[in-house]
This record gives structure tokens, sequence and C-alpha cells, in this order.
């Protein structure tokens, strides 16, 4: 498959591409209603899904039945919830109760979940429509999207790459015009690697802001966030579905924080770190060129920008994670469980480097290798409200390629993928976080991402330089366009 999604410089008109913000607003003045809104998403699904593939569950009969009730609570003028009427895409690890909770697994096809996600409890009660679920690679383990129960779900700017993982699903549907919102889930760059991919917005929010299910909630690497076409929408989300939940011992009783970015973000007392290479990752020349980019903008638009070091390896990074994956994440006897023959390439590798690293190290080894990378994170950002820096070193991923065998970044062969992800180290570092942004865009014509890490807790810091980023290289101009758009 060739490409076939040239960029347009002009707004978009289609309805299926509007904003929740937006959207919001006009269903309060009665010039939108939700049916139109959620007929508009259902018709690009039925339109672009067969190229795209990012459902693993269409749930359209019950979603126009709920967006016909909001429409009629908006004209009854009573007060309503904050995202009444809103089509939400649910990532498929996010449990809805009565219906499939897979993982991606062929073994697992017929399990069905007993409960809702507290993430999705929540944006339902506040008048979200679940009108979709979204793929995942097998147990959310890789960085790519396709599995042998779902097939291999593209990326609407180029059907030739992939939409990373693993909440690659989520980030295809929102580029596609399927939907304004999203769920994401973050282990070790999930939401923020498909925002890169895709030209879209992703918030790992720091470990407890958004409650999840128990026990997957005691994982301290663990964040359950926000996926959108813009910033605005992202912080509404998240600011939504956080706060303490009454199944999740894990989640933070401080009050959330209000995430609304301003129209206009003054920056002149700002102080930002901009890192290329976090260490040593062999970052991609038009990446770095997209990043510099931005710390540019951020400059001209008065901000402090000093460009710092960290002393990280990619290969210090991926023993850590791995080491972490393999004594916390995933049950030793699943792939005994489940035989060989039914896990993808991926998902063995996975596993097979997970209990490699748990051999080598023990848990308390991680968690002093995990405080290290933590102090040196908090060195590198004293003195700066946030840090800059790219959320991948390659700008693109073949559609289903396993990446077993390693993968080239600027003429080098890298061993493990991991060496070429840069989220995951703000996964050690899971208090900060972290927005992910677009950067600009890439040779092969995808988009390229930036993260916005900000100090512990301190979501309103990263939105609001996210924000600041999206006035400064405005973004929501641009969209993919498929073969099976009209001309």
């Amino acid at each position: 498959m060739g490409v076939e999604t040239p960029v347009t410089n002009q707004p978009p008109t289609e309805l299926h591409f509007l904003d929740a913000t937006t959207a919001l607003r006009l269903f309060r003045a009665r010039e939108l209603s939700p049916v139109e809104l959620m007929s508009a998403v259902i018709n690009r699904v039925k339109q672009a899904e067969p190229a795209v593939n990012a459902c693993s569950e269409q749930l359209f009969d019950q979603a126009m039945k709920q967006a016909q009730i909001a429409e009629a609570r908006y004209a009854s003028d009573e007060v309503v919830p904050p995202l009444l009427g809103i089509p939400l895409a649910a990532k498929d690890r996010h449990s809805i109760r009565g219906h499939a909770y897979s993982n991606g697994l062929l073994a697992h096809r017929d399990r069905i979940a007993e409960s809702d996600h507290p993430m999705l409890e929540r944006a339902r009660a506040a008048g979200a429509i679940v009108h979709i679920r979204t793929t995942t690679p097998e147990l959310c383990c890789a960085t790519i999207t396709h599995s042998g129960l779902w097939g291999t779900t593209r990326n609407p700017w180029d059907l030739r790459y992939s939409p990373g993982g693993s909440s690659g699903g989520s980030a295809a549907a929102l580029a596609a015009g399927f939907t304004p919102l999203a769920t994401a889930s973050d282990m070790a760059g999930s939401t923020r690697l498909p925002a890169a991919y895709t030209g879209t917005v992703g918030f790992k929010p720091p470990y407890g802001r958004i409650p999840g299910p128990t026990p997957l909630s005691a994982d301290h690497y663990r964040s359950d966030g926000p996926m959108a076409r813009t910033v605005a929408d992202a912080a509404l989300l998240a600011t939504t579905v956080a706060g303490i939940h009454r199944h999740d011992h894990m989640s933070s009783a401080d009050p959330v924080p209000v995430c609304e970015p301003a129209a206009d973000v003054d920056l002149s007392r700002s102080r930002i770190a901009l890192c290329i290479r976090l260490g040593d990752y062999p970052v991609a020349a038009d990446v770095e060129k997209n990043t510099r980019g931005i710390a540019d903008l951020l400059r001209d638009a008065g901000a402090v920008v000093d460009e710092i070091e960290l002393p990280w390896t990619a290969v210090r990074i991926r023993e850590i994670l791995f080491t972490h994956f393999g004594h916390v994440t995933h049950d030793p006897m699943l792939a005994e469980t489940l035989g060989d023959s039914d896990l993808a390439a991926y998902t063995r590798k996975f596993m097979t480097d997970a209990f490699a690293a748990r051999a080598r190290n023990s848990f308390s080894d991680g968690l002093a290798a995990e405080s290290a990378i933590q102090r040196e994170l908090i060195d590198a950002m004293t003195g700066y409200d946030a840090l800059i820096c790219p959320t991948s070193a390659v700008p693109a991923l073949r559609a289903g390629d396993d990446y077993h065998d390693g993968i080239d970044v600027e003429g080098r062969r890298l061993p493990h993928y991991f060496d070429a992800q840069m989220a995951a180290p703000f996964n050690i570092a899971n208090r900060c976080p972290v927005l992910a942004v677009p950067s600009g865009f890439a040779d092969c014509g995808l988009p390229t991402g930036i993260q916005v890490v900000a100090h512990p807790y301190d979501d309103p810091t990263a939105f609001r330089i996210g924000a600041a980023i999206e006035q400064l290289r405005p973004w929501n101009i641009h969209r993919p366009r498929l073969a099976s758009d009209p001309a």
C-alpha cells in the first residue's frame, strides 16, 4: 500500500473532525445536535475503517440511542454533565461490563468483563458516549498494533505504517476522524508513542491521578489517560475522570488540578530544559530538527530554553524496564498457559526479555535502579518548569512488523526496538505528568511528536506548555486524507 494521505493546510471542515470542546459549545448553543455529531463519526467509521482497522468493536445502535437522549437533555435547559453527547473511543484494554475483554489474545476472545474500567465509568457518568472500542497489540506489550485476533491497524497518514502501540487503535481512530476523544493506557509509552506517530495529543498523567482496576492499579509504571486531537480536549477528559476512586486505593486523594489551557499562554517567565537524546538515544535527523524547531518557537515566545544532557543510556533504561516487567507486570506462567503457537512473535520476545531480566536482577535491584533514574531527572530539571524531548527516536514504524530482531536508526542497527522509544524513562519516573504533542512532519510524511515533562503532579504546567506549543505551531489544520475520501 502506498502513500494515500497528502497533507492539506486548510482547516478541517468535516464534522467528523470537530473537536470536543467546540462540539460542547455548539451543543449548549443548540447550533449542533449530539445526534448530528454521532451520525457523522459513525459514517466516517463505516467509510474508512476497512482501510484503517482501528475498531475492535462497534456499538453504533446503542450510541445513537444515547445521542438522542443527550439531544433531548440539551433541549430541556437542564444542567448537564461536562461531556454530554461527546463520542468516545474506548481502548479495548479498558473493560466494559458484559463485553469482550480479551487483551488481544485469541485464547481469551470469549472472556467477558465483569465490571467497567474506572476511567470509562467516570467518562460515561459525565455524559460521554462510547461508540467504538479500539484495537491493541496482545497484552498491550508492543509499540505496534497488530494481533491474530484483530489483524493489522494502520496509520491514517500512510497505510504502510503503524500508528504505534499499544494505544494504536485509539490514535488511528482520532487521526482518521472516528472520534474526538479516546482513552489510552501507558506503561512504557503506549499513549505517547501512538500520539507522536499520528499527530494527536496524548497525556500520561502522574501515577494515581486517574484510577484504574486492581491489581494493575498497584503497578507504579501504569497510567490510564486521554488522547485527543487538541490539548484542550485532552485536558477536558483528564480533568473529568481524575480523582480518588473507591476501588483503587492507589488513586490520589489530592484535589484534581484544573487544566484549562488559556487562549494565549504567557511564556515570559518560563524556563524549559531541552534534551534531544536523553543520554545516548540515536535520534533521527528529522525528529531532531522538529524538536529543535519547537524549542526555537518557545524561545521566540519569551521562554528561556536551555539544552541539557542526562546521564542515561538506552540499554540501561531497557534493563530497568524489563526487570520491572519480569517481576511485576506479566504472569510468568502465561506463555506456558497459552502456548507459543497462540502468541505473536513480539509477545514471545517481550516475555523472554522480561523473564531474562528478572533472572539477572532482583526486585529490589530494580527499585534501586529506578530511584537512580528519578534522582538524575530531578537534578536535570532543577531550576526549570519542564523538560521537552522527542517522543520517539524514529519517525515511523512499519505496519505489521514485529521488530523482534531490532530497529534501524540513522544507519545504526539497534538490538532492541525499545532502544528507539524515548517515552519509557518517564514511566520509571511515573509521578511526572507528560503531555505528548505534535512537533512537525518527518521526511517520510508522517507526524513527529515532542514530550512535555513536568515536575511530579504538576499537571497544569504540562498542559500550559503543551497549549503554547499548539498555538505556536497550529496542528488542527492538518489531517490525513484516505483514498476513500471524496475528492
